[in-house]
């Protein structure tokens, strides 16, 4: 890696390589001047961008005034966004793991006493993002004739392709396609990504409309993707405290169900469902409304908590029909009021 540019010039130099792979056209000291924040006179630009002609990141084609990169000019700019997407997504990993591991001490912590406050069964699901939206996208060469796609959704969610090429890209030619991919992507959630969207992109990509398609796909299975939903329970036991649920076979099923991810999980769409657009924060299923066959006996409340930016998470509780519904309500408004606050680390869990 070179270390002979200062931070003005490498400024410079980007800009040169942002508007030439934007246009297409050589870049001269006036363009720099008026789409720049640098607050440089063009003759101040101008002898920076002979310095760089100088040390061979700019060449001047002979029929214009203005410079396009050269070979070693890509070369820096390339091997620069790659360090900084690649420290960003280190981060982002970091800064998850880290949160993960707090995040679910805290959330089996929350279950238990928020089970012994009530004598009932609790749940309680880890914050997921809904409605992912696209951060952004980086493509990098490897060995081999393949592409590493790396996808950052809202959350900080990483997802990693290795995308198989034919023919290896061109540093202008992965380049170009991170510009497209990010200035059409960012942001985007899923109803947005459109298929006149998608058709456009294609096009604009030619001969590389795949690789389009590969990481596109790669954004729909990062948003469908529900393996990574996490619910802890605690208080299963609980139920033979109520003799109408303490018939061995029906406290086995409860058991069977409240222990089994599979139909927690389902239990836990089929209400972030029935909440969409509900902010009321309380939802209340009693007997056969329950969306779990084995819990028709039961009455099931929960709660929505909001972290914003579309991340929430689930807190149920699960008793007889019998329960004393204010005692459970007020634990579950309490708790929901508390949880942003808990997860920021503003507060301590109850």
């Amino acid at each position: 890696m070179d270390y002979e540019l200062d931070e003005r010039k490498e400024k410079i130099l980007n800009a040169i390589i942002a508007n030439y792979l934007e246009t297409g056209e050589p870049v001269g000291s006036r363009t720099i001047s008026k789409n720049t924040d640098l607050n440089l006179s063009s003759a101040t630009i101008r002898n920076e961008m002979s310095d760089l002609e100088e040390l061979g990141y700019i060449v001047q084609p002979h029929t214009s005034a203005g410079r396009i990169p050269s070979d070693k000019g890509y070369r820096f700019y390339v091997d620069h966004l790659i360090a900084e997407k690649d420290a960003e997504v280190a981060d982002f990993k970091e800064m998850m793991i880290e949160k993960t591991e707090k995040m679910e001490k805290m959330l089996k912590q929350v279950a238990k006493v928020l089970a012994n406050n009530t004598q009932y069964s609790a749940l309680i699901s880890a914050p997921a993002v809904h409605g992912k939206s696209v951060k952004f996208v980086q493509l990098s060469a490897l060995d081999n004739g393949q592409i590493l796609s790396v996808v950052v959704m809202e959350g900080n969610i990483v997802k990693n392709k290795i995308i198989s090429v034919e023919n290896a890209l061109s540093n202008e030619s992965m380049l170009k396609l991170n510009m497209l991919l990010n200035t059409n992507l960012n942001g985007k959630t899923a109803s947005e990504i459109n298929l006149g969207l998608i058709t456009a992109m294609k096009e604009s990509a030619g001969e590389y409309s795949d690789i389009i398609e590969d990481v596109l796909s790669s954004i729909a299975e990062t948003i469908a993707d529900e393996e990574g939903l996490e619910i802890y329970t605690s208080g299963a036991t609980n139920i033979f405290k109520y003799p109408e649920l303490a018939d061995s076979q029906r406290a086995s099923e409860f058991i069977s169900a409240f222990e089994n991810k599979d139909e927690l999980v389902s239990l836990i769409n089929d209400i972030q469902s029935d909440e969409e657009g509900n902010h009321t924060g309380i939802q209340v299923y009693i007997g056969d409304e329950s969306p779990i066959a084995t819990m028709k006996d039961c009455s099931v409340v929960t709660a929505t908590y909001e972290l914003g930016e579309g991340v929430r998470g689930t807190i149920g509780i699960i008793g007889p029909k019998r329960m004393d519904y204010k005692n459970v309500m007020d634990n579950l408004k309490s708790l929901k009021s508390q949880l942003g606050k808990i997860v920021r680390g503003e507060g301590e869990s109850t």
